[in-house]
């Protein structure tokens, strides 16, 4: 009788994927973070008999109403997640069929766009940033055949460019009623003045 191991079981996409490096894993030194956006110091958390045995909100209002006054946005237009990676393919789930649907993102840029949509099973489309690390329109608009999920980060990560808000406009306009449009905006508190919310 063959032994099937747990890597057998996964998916074969699954087995395939290259696991996505950070900073921190691939070796680098200190305790101040700044790609990883982390606040330097912890905060100070009490458990109590109320607390203890009750599962948090899945969309805490509270959270949703004042980050979205934060932001310059309307509360519906806020969905709480533990964290961008969840945010990302969230959007992915519920968006694309796997085998189907296409992703596409503007290279190079966070890496967990592709792991993703990759682990879903669904393609990868990429359209490299210009010399200037601006978007390319005409080559995005070129593949956005089956595309249904469009990721720009701003600003980048890794190179911290800020996406001009006119591309933006015109990169919106090029999707009407094709795909959706994410602003990955996770490094926004470096430059609040420069979101494309809004």
């Amino acid at each position: 009788m063959s032994t099937v191991t747990i890597t057998d079981l996964a998916r074969e996409n699954v087995r395939n994927l290259t696991p996505y490096q950070s900073a921190r894993r691939l070796g680098g030194n200190g305790d101040v973070w700044l790609n990883a956006n982390e606040y330097p110091t912890a905060v100070e958390f009490q458990l109590t008999q109320q607390t203890l045995n009750r599962y948090p909100e899945c969309q805490p209002k509270a959270v949703i109403e004042n980050y979205a006054q934060y932001a310059g946005v309307k509360p519906e237009q806020v969905l709480v997640s533990r964290g961008a990676d969840e945010g990302i393919e969230l959007l992915i789930r519920a968006f694309c069929e796997p085998g189907k649907d296409a992703i596409l993102y503007c290279p190079p840029t966070y890496g967990m766009y592709s792991v993703s949509a990759e682990t879903i099973g669904v393609e990868c489309r990429t359209v490299p940033t210009l010399d200037n690390w601006q978007l390319d329109l005409q080559g995005i608009s070129d593949k956005l055949d089956g595309v249904k999920v469009v990721y720009v980060c701003s600003p980048n990560n890794p190179t911290g460019q800020l996406i001009n808000p006119q591309d933006f406009r015109t990169l919106l306009e090029l999707t009407r009623g094709k795909a959706i449009v994410v602003a990955d905006e996770a490094y926004i508190e470096f430059c609040p003045q420069a979101s494309l919310a809004g």
